[in-house]
């Protein structure tokens, strides 16, 4: 029998599992359920192929390469989507505060603390993946597939050599067409500058002029809408791309790569784990008793966990704030809100800087380098705006993080397959964060007016003659 044959029965294998995926869709079975359906399959797939051939057969390449047309094709797709919803999630969410004195004083401590905590998260996540010697160097047969390697090789020897005062020039774009078509490695940064400038105006023109503002906020969120639409069909694409590139990844690899992936799962959740505690230790710091606050927020973080959805959890959030945090309204639903979108400490912050961490080494740049790690955690923290509080916002705030400091991305496809095991912890994660930032506001303006009612009762205090 040639290797014609054994392909052809190979691609009726592929062809069969991604049928019964798509039978999977059609009753209905949950989203996180296909995930691992495809995960599964894609592992055994992958084995029986590694076993009956050997890693470096020609014909597990040739099979690949048609399996390309999904797993990669996928990949594509999500690197397509970069652009839009950066420009339109941010200026969504600077929009949504509606009130331009509410942003630049609560609005603007809020979104501060959200990022300040995202950058420990990020560090946190960079520190645990070199711990774990986590290194997608063993991966980059699968990822020369996936991405123009020498490129972005090009790509760094440019960021390398450039001063940061140049690199910080380049984030303003001369063009914001340009900046749109995401080729040079400021063009994602340029595009959250735009955003926010965009959101900022639209507030502006709300007070000015009503009739304009309202109209460009409508469209702009329906531009919105019609992302994440796009964002959601991407995204019931992934048990068949998961399928895909587990088996191209399984069939090509040896046991120590296959081993990377479970260390990546451990070192996430040492992450998590960490960041939780950094959480508890600023509210004891601010005054709450970690006990305590660990009995209050339990429902939320809980409902989080199970849901994998920060948006979703919204209320239950809200509630924990005001009803048993004693947390004003306003900081409570601002924090909340903005917290869905803005400062993910678990999916924006932790998961996006491993990956870099583990992909930098595979286009020669060494993680350790401070100018690197400086520059990731100021991306993780600025590129955190907007990503969506709902399954696969790791998978895009990875793909802005990635695609800004001009690494490989097909590892974000890859890494998807594990996904469900993860993003349990880092959707309760961003939950805490959210409720931590917004205890700490309410701290801080309670300390405010308590100064302010002392200083008020100082000055009626009648004067010794």
């Amino acid at each position: 029998m040639n290797n014609t044959v054994y392909l052809i029965a190979h691609l009726t294998v592929a062809i069969a599992l991604l049928y019964f995926l798509y039978r999977l869709q059609k009753r209905q079975v949950s989203f996180g359920l296909r995930i691992l359906s495809g995960l599964g399959l894609g592992i055994a797939f992958g084995a029986a192929l590694q076993l009956i051939w050997g890693s470096g057969s020609p014909l597990i390449g040739q099979t690949t390469r048609w399996l390309d047309i999904v797993g990669v094709g996928y990949v594509r797709l999500l690197k397509l989507l970069v652009m839009p919803l950066v420009l339109v999630s941010i200026s969504t969410a600077i929009i949504k505060i509606k009130n331009i004195q509410l942003l630049s004083k609560t609005g603007s401590l809020i979104i501060g603390l959200l990022l300040f905590t995202t950058a420990i998260a990020g560090a946190i996540g960079a520190g645990s993946a070199l711990a774990f010697d986590l290194n997608a160097s063993s991966l980059s047969s699968g990822e020369a597939q996936l991405g123009a390697t020498k490129n972005l090789e090009t790509t760094f020897d440019k960021f390398q050599t450039k001063p940061l005062q140049l690199q910080l020039i380049e984030i303003i774009p001369t063009n914001p067409f340009q900046a749109l078509t995401g080729q040079n490695s400021t063009d994602t940064l340029s595009v959250v500058l735009l955003a926010a400038l965009l959101g900022i105006i639209v507030l502006k023109l709300q007070e000015h002029n009503p009739k304009a503002g309202a109209f460009l906020a409508q469209s702009i969120e329906a531009a919105h809408a019609a992302v994440l639409q796009l964002v959601d069909f991407v995204l019931t694409l992934s048990p068949y791309g998961v399928l895909m590139l587990m088996t191209k990844f399984i069939a090509a690899s040896n046991p120590t790569e296959i081993f990377k992936l479970v260390q990546f799962v451990a070192a996430s959740y040492v992450a998590l784990l960490a960041m939780f505690i950094v959480h508890l230790l600023l509210v004891y710091l601010s005054g709450l008793n970690p006990l305590s606050y660990l009995e209050k927020t339990a429902p939320a973080l809980a409902f989080a966990f199970t849901s994998r959805t920060s948006a979703g959890t919204l209320p239950l959030t809200v509630e924990a704030m005001t009803k048993k945090l004693g947390i004003s309204e306003g900081p409570a639903n601002l924090a909340a809100s903005l917290g869905t979108s803005i400062g993910q400490n678990g999916c924006a912050g932790i998961y996006p800087a491993m990956l870099a961490v583990m992909i930098a080494p595979s286009v020669g740049i060494n993680p350790l380098e401070p100018l690197f790690l400086l520059k990731l955690i100021a991306v993780v923290a600025l590129s955190s705006f907007g990503i969506a509080g709902v399954g696969g916002g790791a998978t895009f705030a990875a793909l802005l993080v990635l695609s800004t400091l001009g690494l490989p991305v097909g590892l974000v496809g890859l890494l998807i397959a594990i996904e469900p095991l993860i993003d349990m912890g880092r959707t309760a994660l961003n939950v805490s964060g959210a409720i931590t930032v917004g205890w700490l506001v309410e701290r801080f303006e309670r300390s405010k007016r308590q100064t302010s009612a002392t200083q008020s009762n100082s000055s009626k205090l009648p004067t010794a003659s």
